[in-house]
């Protein structure tokens, strides 16, 4: 059928469907058998995509119904489309027709109007064990049918199947009374008469019906009498395309067992198959091809971009990805999302089927790893981007200390860096009027600092996927965002218990730098500490005062509540409340307890300056200062194995912003 286009985006017209948009409304007609001339389920979806943002769908349906795998694709598509969608049944939804009927929001009857279930039909050649694996795979159609039926009416499955058996017609009434449809409206004349040989295959088609679908005469006073329809100018018959279409199917049944010939293993899957209308000679060879492949390592998937909640028209992976990131508790579910309900297996089903990726005849785990493998399927890349998710959740959600009061970094390579230290500044030199400006010269005395990388690798097995175990896409990838953190928290405190040298020679820590001290926690004792900080100077033959003043005091768990209750109290613990002696250490600096601390010592404590001060350092690879997960080359495993890592590197700058007490 052709139509002109009645807005500012349309795709070119199809012959039993057609898509229009205007402002983000977008119009279906399917007005004929659904799949026919050559045009795929497939198609439909860049249609569909190509008309950019939809914010609704209107439906109008006059079909007998048609290719089953296509219906399913497109039930799939529309059905998880976040669009509003309205379906207007104008005549007939028969077959297939009924079941795209179904993935809308509300459905439409004028009350002469008709619906048809029935049981899925095929056809296949072969010996009787082919046959009988092809009644296998119309079972299991037939339990899709029925699942997307229920999901619509609420009818039992054991309902639905009794209605599917006896090729039940429904009126716009009936199907309203049985939940197929939501409104019932006013009878309507037949806007388009059905000339399908399809027609003739329905065998419980009710009389009064056939009158509707007979081409109407253009008179208007002329009544619903059948006339002979006549062959529009210049178009072939129906015989002519009935006969090319079968020409046409059986060239791709002689191609798809030309392509199997050397692969006799794969009887069952040629079978399948030829059974699919949508899949050549071509798409044989692909599922050859992700046949062999089972049992070999998979190479590692080029990295892609999934764009997330973009209105990018990536509507199965969007959606996909947005029931597994509420699912994973990470986002708020979406009440109109299709996939709401779908466990992991069933999501890889449908980021194949639909994408209208034959799936028919593979088992479970050959399912999934296409799911995994196939360059339409975007499934490895959405598991990897919750799994990243879950890493930066496990990053922010890590209790780690050391970002308190270390200073953070950047390095743009590997190589070992210098930084320079507070003694190679002193004083600025004064400039007389006229005078040129003298560089300073800088020393190489600075403290060392390179990166290294730190990281785990998991893997996302098909197991897993089968299993429905979200453990491996949520939990054990936050644990490894926490362990990161962990990870460069370790490699801060090692440098506060294992006293490092630095560029003079002298640990840290050492009498000579000014900054180490005793006494167990204290007034006096804080006093003391508080001042060798306060009295650091930049050093040299022009020493110059830094001023620098502790912010934090750096404890092992059981010295936190003494240490707070001596910087808290108003007054001198042991003095005459009425002897009116403040506490000249009140509020001085921050209590931060590190468990880390006691493993080394559970008497020594230390002074911090404030962040940003030069104490420790954390420097990270151009700045990107949390983990991030990439798919592994040359990996071994049933699956997706991927590795979290960071790039971070740790280092004293300077003696002059920390002091420790031994406790002693």
């Amino acid at each position: 059928m052709a139509s002109k286009a009645i807005n500012d985006q349309s795709v070119p017209d199809k012959n039993w469907y057609q898509l229009k948009a205007q402002n983000g409304h977008v119009e279906l007609m399917i007005y004929d058998e659904i799949g026919g001339w050559g045009i795929t389920a497939k198609q439909f979806a860049q249609d569909l995509q190509a008309l950019g943002k939809v914010s609704s769908i209107t439906a109008r349906i006059h079909s007998p119904g048609g290719d089953v795998f296509e219906g399913m694709a497109i039930y799939n598509i529309i059905k998880g489309h976040p669009a509003q969608k309205v379906c207007y049944i104008d005549g007939l939804a028969a077959s297939m027709a009924s079941v795209v009927a179904m993935a809308f929001d509300e459905v439409i009857m004028p009350e002469n109007a008709m619906m048809m279930v029935h049981k899925p039909w095929g056809g296949t050649l072969g010996d009787a064990d082919d046959m009988r694996k092809y009644a296998d795979l119309l079972d299991k159609v037939e339990s899709n049918l029925i699942g997307a039926y229920a999901q619509k009416t609420g009818l039992s499955d054991d309902d639905l199947h009794s209605l599917l058996a006896s090729e039940t017609w429904l009126t716009g009434s009936e199907a309203v009374e049985k939940g197929f449809a939501d409104t019932l409206t006013d009878p309507l004349q037949m806007a388009a008469s059905l000339s399908s040989k399809r027609l003739k295959d329905f065998t419980n088609m009710p009389e009064a019906l056939k009158n509707l679908f007979a081409p109407q005469g253009n008179n208007p006073g002329a009544t619903n009498t059948p006339t002979p329809a006549t062959p529009a100018l210049n178009q072939p018959s129906q015989a002519d395309i009935s006969a090319a279409a079968a020409t046409m199917n059986k060239e791709r049944i002689d191609g798809i067992n030309a392509a199997f010939a050397s692969f006799p293993q794969f009887g069952e899957l040629k079978n399948t198959c030829i059974a699919d209308a949508t899949i050549d000679a071509s798409g044989a060879k692909d599922k050859i091809l992700a046949a062999l492949g089972q049992n070999t390592d998979p190479a590692a998937p080029q990295p892609q971009s999934v764009i997330i909640h973009s209105g990018n028209g990536n509507l199965v992976g969007d959606s996909i990805s947005a029931h597994l990131m509420a699912r994973a508790g990470q986002v708020k579910a979406e009440k109109d999302n299709g996939y709401s309900s779908y466990n992991l297996k069933e999501l890889a089903r449908a980021s194949l089927a639909d994408r209208g990726i034959g799936i028919a005849g593979l088992n479970q785990m050959q399912m999934v790893g296409l799911a995994f493998t196939h360059s339409s399927s975007d499934f490895g890349n959405i598991l990897l981007d919750v799994a990243n998710k879950s890493v930066l959740q496990g990053w922010e959600m890590a209790q780690e200390t050391f970002e308190r009061f270390t200073k953070k970094g950047q390095l743009g390579d590997f190589k070992v860096s210098k930084r320079v230290g507070l003694e190679e500044f002193g004083s600025l030199r004064q400039v007389r009027e006229g005078a040129e400006y003298k560089y300073i010269t800088l020393g190489d005395k600075g403290a060392d600092i390179a990166l290294a990388t730190y990281g785990e690798i998991f893997s996302i097995t098909r197991q897993c996927i089968i299993n429905d175990d979200m453990d491996m896409l949520t939990s054990i990838p936050m644990k490894m965002g926490m362990a990161a953190k962990g990870t460069i928290g370790d490699l801060v405190f090692a440098i506060l218990t294992g006293n490092p040298k630095m560029a003079d020679g002298k640990t840290l820590f050492h009498a000579e730098h000014g900054n180490l001290g005793g006494g167990a926690p204290s007034v006096e004792v804080l006093g003391v500490l508080a001042e060798l900080m306060e009295s650091q100077t930049t050093g040299g033959k022009n020493p110059r005062a830094l001023n620098i003043m502790p912010e934090f005091v750096l404890c092992p768990p059981n010295l936190k509540r003494t240490l707070t209750q001596i910087i808290k109290s108003s007054s001198v613990k042991g003095a005459d409340t009425n002897a009116g002696i403040a506490n000249p250490m009140q509020d001085f600096a921050e209590v931060i307890s590190e468990a880390r601390l006691k493993a080394s010592s559970d008497k020594a404590y230390y002074l911090a300056a404030g962040q940003g001060r030069d104490t420790i350092e954390v420097a990270y690879l151009d700045g990107i200062d949390t983990p991030y997960i990439e798919q592994q080359d040359g990996f071994s495993i049933d699956g997706v194995a991927t590795k979290v890592r960071i790039d971070a590197g740790v280092a004293p700058l300077d003696h002059r912003g920390l002091v420790k007490s031994t406790g002693v």
